[in-house]
């Protein structure tokens, strides 16, 4: 090694360390006298025994006293336990050697083996993209789900929220989309979700061929809120940094409620005012910030799909009202569609990809319309037509709508394992619509 690349290494040595005292715990939350740091840093936590540190984040200060929130559970910290300030934020290590990993929160393999090597350190922490250098999205993406690469076409450095209770197969579509997409590389996000499902997820639905051009990471319900929102900020740093690199990116996150729910635990912890649905001022600044930091830039994109539980499938709660203003498009999923073994449960209707207008030829675009306004009419009608009170003939369109429904309905299923290039779905959509795309 040169001496000139012993420079840089030599510049970021510690010549000191700074240390404090851990003085008070309330709740999540620990207290310490000192040391000297800032808010964001990362902290090591030893143990009364002395054997184990245990990581932790500045989060706020109180009078003289620095406030603490640890990575992980708190039962072998004592009053008195050393503190030391590593001066820096969270850093997690992202590479292509990454590729076919499962990692945690901090970007460590989940089933304990070692990093691989030729991993680059990144912080989680990052700033969006500058306005006017990001790129205009104007290059389709296929993610080989019908309905959507038809008649809700997302554009490359999209960002869309799939919107749905629970049960109705979003981690499905998820795992379908990363199989068929064309994106170079998958990163997968999965937050607050029940330990069972993450292995489920990954063998299910993700499968053998996702999984080898993916990265997932997951942090589970269990886990500590700060976890669960490092989780949020690790996918995406990871996902940064394959665009860094100048690759389109396929950035999938379930779920970004359970990162708003996770702010609320700390900013009620530190001792924020509640507004709405109990959710915390600081959790509306964190959604922004987290979401706009994927879609286009420079060098790459990452075309983001974030999900949303909506509670009692109501769309308009905080959370999904503050995510569907932020994003590029919504698509909901149906329970009523799901309960009829309809899937993907996609209702097109109340569905919207605002870039597809811009992406699509107007052939294409006058078929899908086409094909909206057909389905739209029978379902309008369906009542009527159900209980035989509508006769033949007293409306063109309802006719035709009545006509074309079976082979509307046929082409919006699609199995799990069936494939659908975005061509073969053009076709299917001019044949359904018996129009010439």
């Amino acid at each position: 090694m040169k001496a000139q690349d012993l420079i840089p290494m030599i510049d970021q040595i510690v010549p000191y360390k700074r240390y404090g005292k851990i003085k008070r715990v309330i709740g999540l939350l620990l207290e310490s006298q000192g040391p000297a740091t800032s808010i964001g840093d990362v902290c090591y936590i030893y143990t009364g025994s002395g054997r184990k540190k245990i990581l932790a984040e500045v989060i706020g200060f109180r009078e003289d006293y620095c406030v603490l929130m640890p990575y992980s559970t708190i039962q072998e910290i004592s009053p008195g336990s050393l503190v030391e300030a590593l001066g820096k934020p969270l850093e997690i290590k992202a590479g292509s050697a990454l590729i076919g990993q499962v990692v945690d929160a901090l970007g460590f393999p989940l089933d304990g083996s070692t990093l691989p090597k030729g991993l680059v350190p990144v912080q989680t922490e990052q700033q969006p993209p500058n306005p006017l250098k990001r790129p205009t999205i104007n290059e389709i993406i296929s993610v080989g789900v019908r309905a959507i690469d038809s008649l809700l076409t997302v554009g490359k450095g999209q960002r869309i929220g799939i919107f749905a209770g629970s049960g109705v197969g979003k981690s499905t579509l998820l795992g379908m989309m990363a199989k068929e997409t064309q994106a170079d590389v998958n990163v997968i996000g999965l937050i607050g979700e029940r330990g069972r499902e993450v292995k489920e997820f990954i063998e299910r639905d993700l499968g053998d061929e996702g999984l080898k051009k993916s990265v997932v990471v997951a942090a589970t319900s269990d886990q500590p809120a700060l976890m669960r929102i490092k989780g949020a900020l690790t996918a995406t740093a990871i996902a940064e940094h394959f665009r860094d690199q100048g690759a389109n990116v396929l950035l999938m996150m379930d779920s970004v409620t359970r990162v708003a729910m996770a702010q609320r635990e700390i900013g009620l912890a530190i001792g924020e005012p509640p507004t709405t649905k109990g959710y915390t001022p600081s959790v509306f600044a964190l959604l922004p910030r987290l979401l706009e930091r994927t879609g286009t830039s420079e060098k790459g994109s990452i075309t983001a799909f974030y999900t949303v539980l909506v509670d009692g499938d109501d769309l308009n709660e905080p959370i999904a009202d503050t995510v569907r203003g932020i994003l590029d498009g919504h698509f909901v999923l149906d329970r009523s569609l799901a309960n009829q073994g309809h899937f993907p449960a996609i209702n097109i209707l109340n569905s919207v990809s605002r870039l597809m207008n811009q992406l699509v030829t107007p052939e294409h675009l006058k078929a899908a319309e086409m094909l909206r306004e057909t389905y739209g009419k029978y379902l309008q009608s369906e009542d009527l037509i159900q209980i035989g009170a509508y006769k033949k003939g007293a409306s063109r369109e309802i006719d035709e709508a009545i006509r074309l429904y079976p082979k509307i309905k046929d082409f919006l299923k699609q199995k799990t394992n069936e494939r659908s290039s975005f061509e073969k779905s053009l076709q299917l959509l001019g044949h359904v619509m018996e129009e010439g795309i």
